[in-house]
């Protein structure tokens, strides 16, 4: 099988052969060596074959009118684990003595000694195209597949679930007088399927099991994308182990995660949203349908602080041989890729004001089972909580490098509380039960992201005034419902996520303001006419075929028997720095709320989520539910088929988008930036010579001065005739005067030099800060080559799109700035970031 893909233009397959066993749960036990670059440990997977999720795939379809399985959620966040490196060292914190796994003096981790690596040319056992043949092969056996990639495995095993003492309670027989495979894969089957008020149980014998001696060795091979297990006489899927122990270690080039440093030069290692997602990280199932729970245990140096997605508060245990092991877990089923990891020198950064107090999960006795209340598979549900129901505001904490503490505490810790509160009126009840809000490095490529139970937000959220904090929090928050909680069951299919955050951002963000309803319609329509405008000019630079938000059409959600497929353009480097799926979502949303009310709209969207929360979605089950609960008077010719045709399955703008250009004359915020426009028009012509008397009496105070300082002051005081009585603007009308003054064929230095001290351009948020620098490239103003410079080091998230424009200009100065500042971040900068630049400069 040719698996040497170019980067540039393949899709992303997709290995795991999901159709014939699911993982329900890892256990991850891993170390982290800053020192090697790399996470070394074991993870133990426990599976369900096929026969048996068939079963519960069926009762839930009924429930919740589903095509596909269980619970789940979006690749929204890209996740990823730590290391451990003595099973033996976590036997001992966590109680579990019964067993002596291998400690690290007995691991095989070497390439020499037989570490196989997910190498460029193809396995011999797999067949053609990226879909292993994995069913049933007579005497070749079963072949189990994982996602897998940059990992070095060494020793695959069956686990011995059996001999873990009081395992006996999940089999039929009260004593264990002879262990077979049949017995072993019951144990686990019986144990995988408890009911969601024994999670405390579950998660127990789960850190248990993963830590019984192995039975048999298997055999297993890696090629570019997957791990392929055999055991020698399992010829189906129910005859295979469903309880393995994977031995591996990362790579230091693998690209689920960043080693790097913070902004204070500590060293630290995070997941950075990889195209290719947590497979670089641990062997996994990647396919949404795969929704599994998992616990970590993550060893570090004590200076270190570990933050997971999971339920709960870590708190560092200090070990013997020196150094902090850290636990988490979550009892919620979700795909594997919205794992998130990131270990760091990171410093909690409290609230004056202890607003909230940790929630606790209640008890086990606590009655959690909801078949029939919710459509998803059982688990402890927080919808079926008044407690949770009830709550506007979770726990929460904010993490950063030292050095931001200050402006954190300013700028970030007071708006969460009010922007919690503000998506809980909106959506109903929190998905997850607490939040850790994390400043990543400012190689984040991205300005958030969001995993269950943490955030990641770049340091570019940080500066000018709140507003730009304010909407990426909203933003990220929203995915705990969109993304998250309800999850694409396609990952083409990415408006389903970034289209429904986009617009639930703004919701949030008046709401968060405490506006008037007259202000929020201002703010939002404003909003509008800026996404319009860069919806425009990323569909006439984007290929076509990458402007589809469902280009799978009728075939969307398809995988093949085995249940592999691929995601469309996932490994192309310029479909991260798209934001297609974000504004075609957008828009198509605005208009369905517009044409609904906003009260119908949202009144419907809080049933839609307690509805389908824990499960997969397709486009369709969203549009045909909403469709459905529409009063036909404002369904009118709405059906969809015609929300397909003209918002999904075409590139292009859509056709009922025609006419939102005639949203920017009837916002009155965007009527008062076009007449500050006028005036900036008129203050970039030539001054006249014979002004009024006073302004002569000005300039002949000066008859002596230069040219061109005569023209600078009379400049300014044209401007400031002008502009004086003009009230403040808000940074996203600061943003839309840039992109008008943008479309100015020249603009004079002078008039550079006013609107840099008229509206103090360099301290505004970063959105306003990179239309100023497209300013100043495009004008090569030379005095404010300081404020480019600082821009791509400090906000690389965003600087992308201006080395481009540095090199399109052909002007000697502004290249050797580019390439100057590319080799500062390069060693720093994510790799698909580093890639695309290189290829604009080099």
């Amino acid at each position: 099988m040719d698996l040497k893909l170019d980067p540039s233009r393949d899709d992303l397959p997709l290995m795991a052969n999901t159709s014939h066993m699911l993982v329900r749960h890892y256990v991850l036990d891993l170390d982290v060596d800053f020192e090697s670059h790399i996470i070394e440990g074991t993870i133990v997977l426990f599976f369900e074959d096929g026969k048996q999720v068939k079963k519960q795939t069926s009762s839930t379809k009924e429930t919740c009118q589903l095509e596909s399985s269980e619970a789940c959620k979006l690749r929204t966040p890209e996740p990823c684990h730590i290391p451990v490196t003595n099973v033996r060292t976590l036997s001992s914190k966590m109680g579990y003595n019964d067993f002596a796994i291998c400690d690290k003096g007995e691991k095989d981790t070497s390439d020499k000694d037989g570490n196989h690596d997910n190498l460029e040319q193809a396995s011999g056992l797999c067949s053609s195209q990226y879909c292993c043949d994995t069913g049933d092969h007579g005497r070749e056996g079963f072949l189990l597949v994982l996602d897998c990639c940059d990992l070095s495995v060494s020793k695959v095993e069956e686990v011995d679930v059996a001999a873990v003492p009081g395992i006996e309670k999940f089999t039929r027989s009260p004593k264990l007088s002879v262990i077979s495979e049949e017995l072993r894969n019951e144990v686990v089957g019986e144990l995988v399927t408890l009911p969601a008020d024994r999670w405390r149980e579950q998660l127990d014998y789960y850190a248990r099991c993963s830590q019984a001696p192995g039975c048999g060795e298997l055999f297993f091979d890696t090629d570019t994308w997957s791990l392929q297990i055999r055991k020698t006489g399992a010829l189906t899927a129910s005859e295979f182990p469903h309880a393995i122990r994977i031995w591996y270690k990362t790579k230091p080039e693998g690209r689920s995660v960043s080693w790097t440093s913070d902004q204070s030069g500590r060293p630290c290692v995070y997941t950075v949203g990889s195209p290719i997602n947590n497979r670089a990280l641990f062997p996994c199932q990647e396919p949404p349908v795969a929704m599994s729970t998992w616990q970590a245990t993550v060893r570090a140096a004590a200076s270190f602080v570990v933050l997971m997605s999971g339920e709960n508060s870590a708190k560092p245990a200090q070990l013997r041989e020196g150094g902090s092991s850290w636990h988490y877990y979550v009892t919620m089923p979700m795909p594997a890729s919205t794992f998130t990891i990131a270990v760091g020198c990171w410093t909690e950064i409290k609230s004056e004001m202890d607003l909230v107090t940790e929630w606790p999960f209640p008890s086990s006795e606590a009655n959690f089972r909801c078949a029939g209340v919710c459509g998803h598979t059982e688990y402890p549900c927080r919808f079926q909580d008044a407690s949770a129901t009830a709550q506007e505001v979770i726990p929460h904490r904010v993490f950063a490098p030292v050095c931001l503490r200050d402006v954190c505490q300013e700028t970030l810790v007071p708006l969460i509380p009010p922007c919690l509160s503000a998506a809980h009126s909106v959506l109903g009840t929190h998905p997850f039960s607490r939040l850790d809000i994390l400043i990543v490095p400012a190689n984040f490529p991205s300005l958030g992201m969001a995993s269950p139970h943490i955030i990641f937000l770049s340091q570019s959220t940080l500066t000018g005034m709140n507003h730009l904090c304010g909407t990426r929090l909203c933003h990220e928050i929203a995915h705990a419902w969109f993304g998250l909680a309800i999850g694409a069951q396609d990952w083409t299919e990415e408006w389903l996520s970034e289209g429904f955050a986009t617009h639930l951002e703004d919701v949030f963000w008046t709401k968060a303001q405490q506006l008037t309803p007259h202000e929020a319609q201002e703010q939002q329509e404003l909003r509008a006419c800026l996404r319009w405008r860069r919806l425009q000019d990323e569909l006439r630079s984007s290929p076509e075929e990458m402007q589809v938000l469902r280009p799978s059409k009728e075939k969307t959600g398809q995988v093949s028997d085995s249940g592999a497929s691929v995601v469309k353009h996932g490994l192309n480097p310029e479909k991260i720095f798209m934001q297609v799926h974000y504004l075609k979502g957008y828009f198509l949303l605005r208009f369905l709320a517009k044409r609904l009310g906003n009260e119908t709209y949202f009144s419907f969207l809080r049933k839609f989520v307690h509805m389908f929360h824990g499960q997969l979605i397709l486009s369709q089950d969203f549009l045909q539910m909403l469709l459905e609960s529409t009063p036909e008077e404002k369904r009118l010719e709405l059906s969809v088929e015609n929300i397909f045709q003209d918002w999904l399955e075409s590139s292009g703008m859509p056709k009922p988008l025609q006419s939102e250009r005639q949203a920017e004359s009837e916002c009155g915020l965007a009527r008062q930036v076009s007449a500050e426009v006028t005036k900036w028009i008129r203050v970039n012509r030539r001054p006249r010579k014979r002004r009024r008397r006073q302004e002569n009496e000005v300039f002949e105070k000066k008859p002596h001065l230069p040219l061109e300082l005569e023209l600078q002051l009379r400049t300014e005081l044209f401007t400031e005739s002008f502009l004086q009585v003009s009230r403040p603007l808000l940074p996203d009308q600061l943003v839309l005067l840039l992109e008008h003054l943008l479309e100015q064929k020249t603009l004079n230095p002078q008039t550079l030099q006013s609107l840099q001290k008229t509206y103090h351009l360099q301290e505004q948020d970063a959105e306003v800060r990179h239309r100023w620098c497209e300013l100043v490239v495009k004008h090569r103003h030379s005095r404010a080559y300081g404020h480019v410079e600082r821009f791509l080091q400090e906000d690389q998230a965003m600087g992308v799109y201006l080395y481009g424009e540095l090199m399109v200009s052909e002007d000697a100065r502004q290249q050797q700035l580019a390439r100057r500042c590319f080799e500062l971040a390069r060693a720093q900068m994510d790799g698909p970031s580093a890639e695309v630049v290189a290829q604009m400069l080099f």
